[in-house]
């Protein structure tokens, strides 16, 4: 089965995000990744509501939204007012994670819970019935174009186990340093989506190289 292709806008020529924008619409990629950072729960700062207000107009593919940030579930209206079809939180974030998942998916978004690096897979297995996706970081939070974590493929098994004994059917999701070279790996681990930022918009041929993303499944040994 081919993944879910979502290119991250974080990695996009802001100075030009209509074009990279249209790229991505007219593609084989299937959403868009929009990483939401408060400077708080990450060190960096990324878009606001007045910018996913107007990917949401251009956008012909579902937003899929990551909320780098703490007090997500202040917000969980206005991202759906924004156009996010997918809203995802940090565990490491949210107290009550039920209560915050439960308003996700009543608003009519799916529900995904991400967890940092160091975060095992076993503290979301009261909650993996309830969840649409989880997002495995595969670098720690904050910045684009870093090095993937290669102990992420040993995680990645484990939830997909984990998903199975719970009757789960939740996707997994995988964000940080996802390249042509350890796609197939990821999806032969249990990756069901694939992020992918500087890979994609760095490269001579964003819509080509996300065809190949797409693609990565067949070549898996």
């Amino acid at each position: 089965m081919k993944p879910l292709i979502a290119p991250s806008l974080l990695a996009a020529n802001f100075g030009n995000l209509d074009a990279d924008i249209e790229i991505v619409n007219g593609s084989v990629a299937d959403w868009f990744h929009i990483d939401i950072m408060d400077g708080v729960f990450v060190p960096n700062l990324s878009i606001g509501f007045p910018v996913l207000d107007a990917i949401k107009k251009r956008a012909r593919k579902p937003l899929d939204v990551h909320l780098m940030m703490v007090n997500p579930q202040n917000y969980i209206k206005r991202f759906r007012q924004a156009g996010a079809s997918v809203l995802t939180v940090h565990y490491e974030a949210v107290t009550h994670l039920h209560s915050t998942v439960r308003e996700i998916r009543e608003l009519g978004m799916k529900a995904g819970v991400s967890l940092n690096p160091h975060t095992p897979v076993s503290m979301l297995e009261e909650i993996l019935p309830d969840l649409d996706l989880v997002l495995i970081m595969t670098v720690n939070p904050g910045f684009g174009g870093q090095s993937f974590i290669e102990g992420s493929y040993s995680k990645i098994r484990k939830l997909r186990n984990l998903i199975t004994e719970t009757g789960s059917l939740a996707m997994i999701q995988v964000d940080g340093g996802v390249d042509l070279k350890n796609a197939p790996k990821l999806i032969k681990a249990g990756t069901d989506i694939l992020v992918a930022g500087n890979t994609i918009f760095n490269s001579d041929d964003p819509a080509e190289t996300i065809k190949k993303l797409k693609s990565a499944s067949n070549t898996i040994a």
